[in-house]
């Protein structure tokens, strides 16, 4: 399909419209145009999961998927947002087993966490971009968020030690989120060879 765009995940962020949700920010991967898709919090815990490489202790929904797909021979060839309609994207994921392709409708957030661990391609139709799309323009220094700030402070006085025990901690007590923030700071630290 020619009037389709690849995308890549950015990130999560809180939202800024709806309250209690995340924004899911996925970008076009050759150009400067974004597209913020409102989650919930247990799908935006399983895709920062993904996002930050951590593996829980016990499979969470979108691995039991990925591990029963897999143990019979299908596998996700790609996620198309084709609609946006009154606010809400849908995708529909393909998949084949070799001898045939199947097409199923799915939530955009489930389609992606499904994806990121798949390695799957993501795309969107020409036209929902330039609908519910912005481009991004770098602004100049702002304000950080307070109480995320203070959560980056409290992190980077901690020792390498200190931090492991914390991640495996968040991570038995499925605090992903604090988890993520911890696993970034090691990431941090290792790329810095602190």
């Amino acid at each position: 399909m020619e009037n389709r765009i690849k995308l890549k995940v950015l990130g999560l962020t809180y939202s800024q419209v709806k309250k209690g949700a995340y924004a899911l920010v996925l970008a076009e991967e050759a150009g400067p145009r974004r597209i913020p898709v409102v989650i919930g919090v247990s799908e935006a815990q399983s895709i920062a999961i993904s996002l930050e490489g951590i593996i829980p202790p016990r499979p969470i929904t979108h691995d039991l998927f990925v591990s029963f797909a897999h143990g019979f021979g299908i596998r996700l060839r790609e996620v198309c947002i084709y609609k946006f309609e009154n606010g809400v994207f849908s995708s529909e994921m393909l998949f084949d087993d070799g001898m045939r392709e199947i097409r199923i409708d799915a939530r955009t957030s489930d389609a992606i966490a499904i994806a990121l661990r798949t390695r799957s391609d993501i795309y969107v139709m020409q036209e929902i971009i330039e609908e519910a799309g912005f481009v991004y323009e770098e602004q100049s220094e702002t304000e950080p968020e307070p109480e995320r700030d203070n959560a980056q402070k409290s992190l980077s006085i901690c020792s390498r030690k200190e931090l492991q025990e914390r991640l495996e901690k968040a991570i038995a007590q499925e605090a992903y989120e604090e988890a993520a923030r911890i696993q970034n700071e090691l990431n941090k630290r290792a790329s810095n060879n602190l």
